[in-house]
């Protein structure tokens, strides 16, 4: 009898020790998930870490260029403003528009039109203009016109 009694023991501790195995591995398979996913995604933050880090170091080494290509061109308008300063002649020395010849014509032409130009007297006209003509057509009158080639 102590065989039989140790047999359902030994057959009822198998069970609970399956059952036992049965709960908690499966427990330790959603552990090991989570821990796979974990992983996962503390290796997809490293690399999201990684590519913002190169993206901030080219766009530094961007404007770094940039910043030398700046300097660059200011340098050479500071050399292009030096040099226009230099070559542009003073305002005694500088060189005419119009040739000496153009320039007496124009003034010729100047002192001509002021010769000519006379006010005329308020008092001598006495006629209206000719849009004002004291004999009407009757063009634009509402009366109607007869047609003079009528057939």
């Amino acid at each position: 009898m102590n065989v039989v009694i140790g047999l359902i023991i030994f057959l009822g501790g198998a069970i609970a020790g399956f059952l036992a195995t049965k709960i908690f591995a499966s427990s330790s398979k959603e552990q090991q998930q989570l821990a796979e996913q974990a992983n996962r995604s503390e290796a997809a933050l490293q690399q999201y870490k990684q590519d913002v880090a190169e993206h901030l170091e080219s766009s530094a080494n961007l404007l770094e260029q940039m910043n030398s290509t700046c300097q660059t061109a200011m340098a050479q308008m500071a050399q292009s403003t030096k040099l226009l300063q230099q070559a542009t002649p003073d305002e005694n020395s500088a060189m005419p528009f119009f040739s000496k010849e153009t320039q007496e014509q124009l003034a010729q032409t100047v002192a001509l039109r002021h010769q000519k130009k006379e006010k005329p007297s308020a008092g001598t006209v006495t006629e209206p203009p000719l849009d004002y003509s004291s004999n009407p057509s009757g063009l634009f009158s509402d009366s109607k016109q007869s047609v003079t080639n009528a057939e």
